[in-house]
């Protein structure tokens, strides 16, 4: 069934226009318009609470192809603001496909655009840098209207998303990565009781990372964001888990302040915002990036070896390079422009990076980091 075409606009905050079709919910949204470049897994990407407030532009040209189904989900729901593509495919297949990208957008009230020329979009946030923006498909609206809208809006730093995204509540996960032998998550038939306890810090985790630490032979317990130090000294763990999440990591002030009071005391693995924090704790400032990093085509040096992987990534922030404290040893770079992709705490037993090592679908280089983290506990 073809998609019936209503027009739609997208009004960035410097006044740049683009016109296009409306796709998903027909509400208008705002939030900063951020560009990926991933080639596949457009559901795990719009599905990843770290783009809470933002709006994804595909660079990939042909959005849609393979429809959306629940093993792919990477949270509860969708969190980011709006989806940008130049072309989508209504006419989804797939043998695990179950319900179009349209449909599953409009269960979550989530809105799109497509047909708009997202090169001309990409280059101009790539020259200008990322930019708040207003989406609408509203019948008679004034694009000068949305601009003004989007002119309007909070830019993303100062704001705590990670309380946005976070469970409310704690919850045990037990359930491992996507197996194609038997077409579903696997799951670990030893005596579960008996692994190490790892409690996760929900800042917006993605599902595969906890996968892939219960794959790694941890016992898993996800906690809000909110959680404090003591209540997680009650929990008895034997390891600390900082999640990935949105917004700016130097405004999650709750959740800096549980892990410096916690450090030393567990070992601990961060990833995203979970290496920013970690950072944070140990007084390394962070810094807003021009557009950020969006993509699973990023290469990153490991220092020790001299290996490059390709990783995956998604954020707007850094670890300012220029400020990093003494005991905190940076491990690996960006070969793109320099930033810092992690850095390692020998004193406290922590270390952290930036990317992200459990990217589904992505590519695998950094997995190995997941058994790191279990070799601290031996």
């Amino acid at each position: 069934m073809s998609l019936q075409k209503q027009k739609a606009i997208l009004a960035l905050a410097d006044g740049k226009v683009f016109h296009g079709y409306s796709l998903g919910a027909p509400v208008e949204s705002s939030g900063e318009v951020v560009f990926n470049t991933s080639l596949t897994g457009y559901q795990e990407i719009i599905s990843d609470p770290s783009y809470c407030n933002q709006m994804i532009a595909f660079t990939y040209p042909h959005i849609g192809n393979v429809g959306t189904n629940e093993d792919d989900q990477e949270s509860r729901g969708v969190f980011c603001s709006a989806v940008i593509m130049r072309e989508y495919n209504d006419s989804w297949s797939n043998y695990r496909g179950r319900e179009s990208l349209d449909s599953y957008l409009k269960r979550y009230n989530v809105p799109g655009i497509f047909g708009l020329d997202t090169r001309a979009l990409v280059a101009h946030i790539r020259d200008q840098g990322a930019q708040m923006a207003v989406i609408s498909a509203e019948d008679g609206i004034q694009a000068d209207t949305l601009v003004d809208k989007a002119k309007a809006l909070p830019t993303m730093e100062g704001l705590d998303l990670a309380s946005e995204v976070s469970v409310s509540e704690g919850y045990d996960w037990s359930t491992g990565t996507w197996k194609l032998s038997g077409n579903c998550h696997g799951r670990q038939s030893s005596d579960e009781s008996m692994r190490p306890l790892v409690v996760v810090i929900d800042c917006g985790v993605k599902f595969n990372i906890l996968r892939l630490l219960y794959d790694t032979g941890f016992r898993v317990k996800v906690v809000p964001a909110n959680t404090s130090a003591a209540q997680i000294k009650a929990l008895s763990p034997d390891a600390l888990f900082l999640s990935n999440g949105p917004g700016d990591p130097a405004a999650v002030t709750t959740v800096i302040a549980t892990v410096r009071e916690l450090l030393g005391q567990y070992p601990l693995f961060g990833i995203c915002l979970g290496h920013q924090i970690l950072g944070l704790a140990l007084d390394a400032p962070t810094k807003k990036l021009k557009f950020g990093h969006h993509g699973g085509n990023h290469p990153v040096r490991y220092n020790k070896t001299g290996k490059v992987e390709i990783t995956s990534q998604n954020h707007g922030f850094a670890t300012d390079e220029a400020h990093v404290p003494a005991g905190l040893e940076v491990s690996h770079v960006n070969l793109n422009d320099g930033t810092i992709e992690g850095f390692e705490a020998p004193a406290v037993n922590a270390f952290s990076v930036q990317y992200h090592p459990e990217a589904a679908p992505g590519p695998h280089d950094a997995e190995y980091l997941f058994k790191k983290f279990r070799s601290l506990l031996n």
